[in-house]
């Protein structure tokens, strides 16, 4: 019997896997979302596809880790360990078992400016899976045993991450951006701000940061529009009505045109740098993706690849990309290299910032990036899962209900002398900073 029953929720495991997989790509112009409004007053943007007998629903709390109290740092990510581990009636081992039994995903977890969760389940589970999503949100028991065990989980990943120079560097690049902002701390605290955490802390982050007002969700799946009215009240209609604000100070980047050094006895330099940024709803925003694009977000047709790694073969690894945070606008990007290379990649990077800043980008650059950019959007569409986790971007950054129909138009707007004016205006040769963690040889912090 305890095989057959293994054997059972073995296979409903493999068809929740592959369903949440199966989609494969669309056309975004050919995907239906529908706003979805229950009785309690929870919104939630839905897709309809029932090819498979599986649900998706992904959803996120605005307000993060950055809002973390002064010496708790690392609250929000303790609490996304610690939310599926007990709620109601049910203690951690029950739990566990009640979503193993059912073959349910439940999983957590803190960005910066989001606290968030995806829920994956077969329809046949839906109500069972739905309630025990209201009881981690709304009942969470935060016993002592599994906050001992998630902390000492946490610590454990500090610990590690001493060892691992790309870690280290972004956390120093954060600290040297935003010295006097919650952005500069580190968002899963410190051994000693972890420690710190009691067990009244983490009800009480619960209690202020799950809401109604700061939540938006995104579903996908089995399900119909009346269907999900119900569900949507029942996981989520019994969070507060509202949370405590969620809003820090908008602030910018430091601009510092400096490399700063973090020795560590390590064979290879792990290289990060950043500028200001755009805000997402800049109206240059646009521009300045495709920009990036042609810079360094590229992948292997990327200008900064092709100098750093293609031509010189410096880095083993090099890119950029925009990062609109909800509070400040960065523009980040990272190297790997040897340490006796380090001073040269550093250099390249700079002169092709240089460069870009003060040509901008060629026509045929343009074209192709815009090329790109519109022709690989449907690969995102690639899985229930993904698409649930778009829905739910698409909320966070306001860009309405038809953003998938005129995203393209948006790009395909570009042009040359767009791209170019941003390019003069947003690239910074004078504001970009770099980090190198390692033993990079000829680098001295200031440099």
């Amino acid at each position: 019997m305890a095989g057959a029953i293994s054997m059972r929720w073995f296979g409903r495991l493999l068809l929740l896997i592959v369903g949440l997989l199966a989609l494969g790509p669309r056309p975004a112009s050919a995907i239906d979302i529908q706003r979805v409004s229950s009785a309690g007053g929870v919104e939630a943007w839905l897709i309809e596809d029932h090819t498979n007998p599986i649900i998706a629903v992904n959803f996120a709390f605005r307000g993060g880790s950055a809002l973390d109290p002064a010496g708790k740092e690392g609250l929000a990510d303790m609490v996304s360990g610690l939310l599926d581990e007990g709620g109601g009636p049910l203690d951690s081992m029950a739990f566990q078992r009640k979503l193993e039994d059912l073959a349910v995903t439940l999983r957590f977890e803190a960005g910066r400016d989001t606290f968030g969760g995806r829920l994956a389940t077969l329809t046949e589970n839906r109500d069972a899976a739905f309630d025990l999503l209201r009881l981690a949100l709304t009942e969470p028991r935060f016993d002592a045993e599994p906050v001992e065990r998630i902390r000492g989980q946490i610590l454990s990943n500090l610990r590690s991450q001493t060892e691992d120079p790309d870690t280290l560097a972004r956390q120093a690049l954060f600290a040297e951006l935003f010295p006097a902002h919650p952005y500069g701390r580190r968002p899963d605290g410190t051994e000693e701000t972890v420690n710190a955490i009691t067990a009244e802390d983490l009800r009480g982050f619960a209690a202020r940061r799950l809401a109604r007002d700061n939540l938006v969700i995104g579903v996908v799946g089995d399900i119909s529009s009346g269907e999900l009215v119900q569900a949507l009240d029942q996981a989520f209609g019994k969070l507060p009505e509202r949370a405590a604000s969620w809003r820090l100070e908008a602030t910018a980047p430091r601009a510092a045109n400096t490399v700063t050094v973090v020795k560590k006895a390590f064979p290879q330099s792990a290289i990060v740098f950043a500028q200001r940024g755009l805000m997402r709803d800049d109206p240059d925003y646009y521009a300045a993706y495709v920009l990036n694009h042609i810079l360094g977000g590229g992948g292997f047709t990327s200008r900064l690849y092709t100098e750093v790694r293609d031509k010189r073969g410096l880095a083993y690894s090099v890119y950029s990309a925009l990062v609109p945070m909800d509070f400040a606008g960065l523009m980040l990007g990272a190297a790997g290299t040897r340490n006796d290379r380090a001073a040269e990649t550093v250099k390249v990077i700079q002169d092709e910032w240089r460069r870009m800043a003060t040509e901008g980008p060629t026509a045929e650059e343009l074209e192709d990036a815009k090329l790109y950019l519109t022709g690989s959007f449907p690969l995102q569409f690639s899985s229930s899962d993904r698409i649930g986790g778009i829905l739910t971007a698409i909320q966070l950054d306001d860009l309405g209900i038809d953003y998938l129909d005129k995203r393209n138009a948006l790009i395909e707007a570009v042009t040359l002398e767009d791209a170019r004016r941003v390019a003069r205006t947003l690239l910074d040769p004078a504001g970009l900073g770099f980090v190198v963690v390692g033993q990079p040889a000829g680098i001295e912090t200031g440099g």
